[in-house]
């Protein structure tokens, strides 16, 4: 706990000695762009993209070659009109050719240009699921950067309530000193001061883990965080989920994953009908001895046990679960949006309500103190007060940072909580830009294909 409290005390020193203090939108842009998460779900998004690419490949012609060199070793025995010589001779045999196959489907009922358009629908899946990441990050810094300046004001009242608390127990001794209280009030300050600290110790505590928190999300330790502003939100509850229906990307990756699983089934049935495709194949030996060939091949499935029948009976399970999902994913979205709207409200009522306690409380205890001083009150009294007051300035701190909160959280539930929308200062990833060099896929003696291999030199470098 000591070592905690160190680390706490140390980052408050580089707080004070910061020049320039830190905004939410300087730890939004410092987060994202150093999230691996973001990264790993970038890296996944190409993934998906080569996906589609390598459908698109197996319309076209596939072409092979081959070459092959051989040579054998054999004895034979010689042997004349009248018979065997008796003489065994070493034969040496070689052989060499060189050859150039190709094939190319021409007709499977559709199925590769099916599974061309599935992919399709996961990259947008994926695309979508990126984005959904990417709030994830966001919101986690902001939790982090309003927890670190939640334990810090906490810190800070406790501090002043240490200090606070001293001076009545000073203030106890003498009048205790003078006959004016007895040994009891100058215990109870005591038990009083005790208590303060220890809540002083705990509260220096909670900013060391805030510290850490914020560490982990935006990579760095935190400088001298500003006061943030609530984000701007729609004026009602009604509006709010109507964007949400619209724009969060959970709602749009469950969309586009049903559509997957409907070419899914279409796949499975063009599975199960003829195949036409067409060969061809040129060689030629260490003779210079040409052979050419040109072939035309049909098949389709008779029977076999029943599997591709069940196929389609999955991919159409798979169908009914993805509408599943997506139909408890619209309701979690507008349910999310419904509580981060009422705990918005909340909060902000509640600010209302603990700005005027602090009001009343600073006048209580201010008057209770004055009347201790003549006698009409006692040390019990002071500390009380001042135990009100701390704990009003406090709720009021909580309530700030809390509405903060909630606003991120109902941009977030609504879909909203992205780079574009806060307007960050970082460079935009367009998720488009990798799709358009290999939705064609091109070859990596192309220049499109060297062009990617420096995209992705430099997306290395970058990690």
């Amino acid at each position: 706990m000591r070592n905690i409290i160190r680390g706490a005390l140390a980052t408050l020193v580089l707080w004070t000695g910061s020049v320039q203090a830190e905004t939410l939108a300087d730890a939004l842009a410092t987060g994202y762009e150093a999230s691996g998460l973001v990264d790993q779900y970038r890296a996944l998004l190409r993934a998906a993209d080569e996906d589609v690419a390598q459908a698109v490949a197996s319309l076209r012609p596939i072409v092979n070659w081959t070459a092959d060199l051989s040579r054998s070793l054999s004895y034979a025995e010689q042997t004349t009109p009248f018979g065997s010589s008796g003489v065994n001779t070493l034969n040496l045999g070689r052989s060499a050719s060189l050859g150039l196959s190709a094939s190319l489907t021409l007709y499977d009922a559709g199925g590769r240009r099916l599974t061309v358009e599935a992919q399709k629908e996961t990259v947008l899946a994926t695309r979508e699921s990126l984005r959904n990441v990417e709030q994830q990050v966001l919101l986690s810094i902001v939790s982090a950067y309003q927890e670190v300046r939640r334990s810090s004001a906490f810190v800070s009242l406790r501090e002043n309530n240490v200090r606070v608390i001293t001076q009545e127990l000073r203030a106890a001794q003498d009048r205790f000193e003078v006959g004016e209280v007895t040994r009891t009030d100058v215990a109870l300050a005591e038990a009083q001061l005790a208590s303060a600290r220890s809540q002083l110790v705990a509260e220096q505590g909670n900013l060391a883990q805030a510290i850490a928190d914020y560490q982990a999300a935006v990579g760095q330790v935190p400088r001298d965080l500003a006061p943030a502003t609530p984000a701007a939100i729609p004026q009602s509850l009604d509006e709010a989920q109507a964007i949400a229906q619209r724009t969060h990307p959970a709602l749009l990756q469950a969309q586009h994953e049903v559509a997957a699983a409907e070419i899914g089934i279409a796949q499975a049935e063009a599975a199960t009908r003829p195949n036409l495709s067409l060969s061809a194949q040129a060689e030629v030996n260490q003779d210079f001895e040409e052979t050419l060939g040109v072939g035309l091949s049909a098949s389709g499935p008779i029977y076999r046990g029943g599997a591709l029948a069940s196929q389609v009976r999955q991919f159409q399970a798979r169908r009914d679960a993805a509408r599943g999902d997506l139909l408890e994913t619209a309701r979690d979205i507008v349910q999310a949006v419904g509580n981060s709207y009422a705990s918005l409200e909340v909060s902000r009522s509640s600010r209302g309500a603990f700005v005027e306690q602090v009001r009343a409380a600073q006048i209580a205890f201010e008057g209770v103190r004055e009347e201790a001083t003549l006698g009409a009150r006692t040390t019990l009294d002071v500390l009380d007060a001042e135990q009100d007051l701390l704990d009003a300035r406090a709720n009021v701190v909580s309530a700030e940072i809390d509405e903060t909160l909630a606003s991120y959280q109902l941009l977030s539930a609504m879909g909203l909580l992205n780079v574009q929308n806060l307007g960050l200062n970082v460079q935009t990833y367009d998720p488009t830009a990798y799709y358009n060099l290999v939705d064609d896929a091109p070859s990596s003696a192309s220049e499109q294909g060297r062009a990617l291999d420096r995209v992705l030199e430099a997306i290395g470098a970058g990690n």
